[in-house]
């Protein structure tokens, strides 16, 4: 009997292994692998999906657009009193309803383009007067989620100042992971 559930436990294990190998995540751009030259020779470096299930796309870089500045918790958590700053969850709207940070307002990413009136600029003759904006503390999933990334770099290509952006790339996966609140269903 010991023997069975020890073929099923390896079984299993080998299953897992094998599907973890076929679904290879994207690490920068389309790229699913990175070799790194190391002295016993080349090294490939890979991603496969995690538990957590936050990691489905690629590595976003610390700036994505320049003259954004990128934070950290305790400057999310500042910004959380601070009467001139915006935090925005810019994920869509069924990964905001599993959780997301306290006192965050939704402007899903697709959508932040259109509404940068919420962000505190106005629109005549067509084009967004950004003078007034806020500060925006911009967040996603994490690291490898490009949903913050994507809208940021609508809001600069629009008008809003890159310097009133605040880009938490940890994002929803590092707040879970360091143990913060999580308040669902707010909207």
């Amino acid at each position: 009997m010991k023997m069975i559930i020890a073929a099923l436990a390896l079984g299993a294990l080998s299953v897992s292994a094998s599907a973890q190998e076929k679904e290879l995540l994207r690490i920068i751009g389309t790229d699913t692998k990175f070799v790194v030259q190391t002295k016993s020779g080349p090294f490939e470096i890979t991603r496969t999906m995690t538990p957590c299930a936050k990691n489905k796309g690629w590595l976003q870089p610390l700036i994505p657009v320049p003259g954004v500045h990128p934070v950290t918790e305790i400057e999310m958590l500042h910004a959380m009193n601070d009467k001139d700053a915006l935090i925005v969850d810019m994920r869509e709207p069924e990964d905001r309803l599993k959780g997301t940070i306290p006192n965050s307002y939704h402007i899903p990413y697709t959508e932040v383009a259109a509404r940068m009136d919420e962000l505190g600029c106005s629109k005549a003759a067509g084009k967004w007067d950004c003078s007034k904006a806020k500060k925006v503390y911009a967040f996603c999933n994490g690291p490898v989620c490009p949903q913050s990334p994507t809208a940021m770099t609508a809001m600069v290509r629009d008008g809003f100042p890159a310097e009133k952006i605040y880009y938490y790339r940890g994002g929803m996966l590092d707040w879970d992971a360091l143990g913060f609140p999580i308040v669902k269903g707010e909207f």
